[in-house]
């Protein structure tokens, strides 16, 4: 194994290592799902299958979840290597090969001090964005908690500055993180993103045109530069000791909330998201007023609330689509197309909005930060993870398939999001969950459901990937156009 690889997969094929980990996580609960994991031949086509059963067999049954989410961790754990170590033991035993300094900014604005949304060209504040979160509650965009714990920040306008707690962004340069929202505000921020100029430069940005402090950290260069000056940013995956041991040292009197907005592509994103994970693991435990922050991506599977269920429902029999159009559309697709997203009286319902072209190893990476919270709030900690809303970021719309899924959600009930408007929006949910002091819910998929800004998908009448190829058909005009 090449040290220089960092966090690395133990074993050659990530397709093994998902499913192994899959059948380690349904063991506990579901044996014969572990088994049919572990018989399952046409891995990448039925994937979908198994991550959905996973879900399914924690519900109702507040230990199975715990469960499911402890043996899923030790088995990604056990999966994965650093150099020729283990993971856990690159945390706590890997020497450090090189330290990493601290860089300070102390941005130049005054604080925001009401909360405001950028929505369609327009920045809502008072009056008009409670209008919008009753408007979306109304269309069952965002769920009634979701626009309730966003009314509770903008009534509480204090909360905004995070006095007291100093947020570790992991991926500060990422669209959907709240860098930019806490540096509007005036929070204190911890900011790791890799060493590449371009991601550094508008980290720098919003730092120094913000009204929050922001920490980078700096690697002191002795060799290959003349001017034996410092590179900014760290490589979570490369450099895992040497942000183990930076990031403890904001864990002193504040609060350390490390938020994890992490992206890659295929198996470079297992390989962070566990890396993120073992340093989420140590802190709590070496740390244990740390809080966790994730934010859950709506093309997952999630038990849905009866009331979600009713208005997917209505929107079944008041739909677009006539029952003769339906019908006719069910009998060419072979039954693959419109179908209805929940069976009648479902409660909860399961509502499966995995997308195949994603691939399983997206969805083993957000599966981890699922467990990860599941577990840690078992364990007491103070978590935030919220369902966000399908958003046009430029990892999304770089898909051709997706984009034009996209273009056409609206007509099938889905609202998509912009990046600033979605990344604010989570932000204040982080804001409420660090601040407002909710008890856990008594089983874990509620914890879930709870605050969730699913943009439609849970409440619309069609399952996500029967009607996810006709909006993409009915997208392609409007992307063209």
């Amino acid at each position: 194994m090449n040290t220089h690889e960092g966090v690395a997969f133990r074993s050659e094929s990530t397709s093994a290592t998902a499913r192994e980990v899959l059948a380690d996580a349904l063991r506990p609960a579901d044996p014969v799902g572990s088994r049919a994991v572990e018989r399952e031949t046409a891995w990448r086509r039925q994937y979908l299958e198994h991550f959905r059963r996973a879900v399914e067999a924690g519900i109702g049954d507040a230990a199975a979840a715990q469960a499911i989410a402890a043996a899923g961790l030790r088995s990604a754990h056990a999966a994965m290597r650093f150099g020729d170590v283990g993971l856990d033991a690159a945390v706590t035993d890997a020497p450090l090969d090189q330290v990493l300094h601290t860089t300070t900014v102390e941005g130049g604005a005054e604080p925001e001090t009401e909360l405001t949304l950028p929505y369609r060209g327009e920045r809502l504040r008072g009056d008009a964005l409670l209008r919008q979160l009753d408007a979306w509650v109304e269309r069952g965009v965002v769920t009634a908690s979701c626009a309730e714990a966003v009314r509770h920040v903008h009534e509480n306008p204090d909360w905004l500055r995070l006095e007291g707690d100093v947020v570790a962004v992991l991926g500060a340069g990422a669209e959907m993180g709240p860098y930019r929202a806490l540096q509007r505000w005036g929070a204190e921020v911890v900011a790791l993103d890799l060493p590449r100029a371009d991601v550094q430069e508008r980290i720098a940005r919003v730092a120094t045109d913000g009204a929050g402090r922001v920490h980078v950290p700096t690697r002191i260069v002795t060799s290959g530069r003349g001017d034996g000056g410092a590179d900014v940013g760290a490589d979570l995956v490369r450099e895992l000791p040497a942000v183990v041991h930076w990031l403890g040292s904001f864990a002193g009197s504040s609060r350390l909330v490390l938020g994890n907005y992490c992206y890659a592509d295929g198996g470079l994103h297992v390989r962070v998201s566990m890396a993120a994970d073992a340093l989420a693991a140590h802190l709590v435990a070496e740390h244990p007023r740390t809080a966790l922050a994730f934010l859950a991506t709506p093309t997952d599977v999630f038990a849905v609330p009866a009331e979600e269920v009713a208005r997917s429902q209505e929107a079944y029999r008041k739909g677009r689509v006539g029952r003769v159009a339906r019908h006719a559309t069910r009998v060419v697709s072979g039954g693959r197309l419109l179908q209805r997203n929940y069976p009648p009286g479902a409660d909860p319902g399961l509502c499966d909005a995995l997308v195949p072209q994603q691939g399983p190893n997206y969805a083993l990476a957000k599966r981890v930060q699922r467990w990860r919270a599941t577990d840690a709030r078992a364990g007491g900690t103070t978590v935030s993870l919220n369902v966000a809303p399908a958003t046009r970021t430029r990892s999304v719309v770089k898909n051709k398939a997706l984009a034009a899924a996209y273009a056409g959600a609206h007509r099938f009930g889905v609202e998509i999001f912009d990046p600033a408007t979605s990344n604010t929006l989570m932000a204040a949910l982080l804001v409420h969950d660090l601040r407002a002091g909710l008890a856990p819910e008594a089983e874990p998929w509620r914890d879930e459901a709870r605050g969730a800004a699913h943009g439609g998908l849970w409440t619309a009448a069609y399952h996500p990937r029967s009607a996810l190829g006709l909006a993409a058909v009915l997208g392609v005009g409007a992307l063209r156009s």
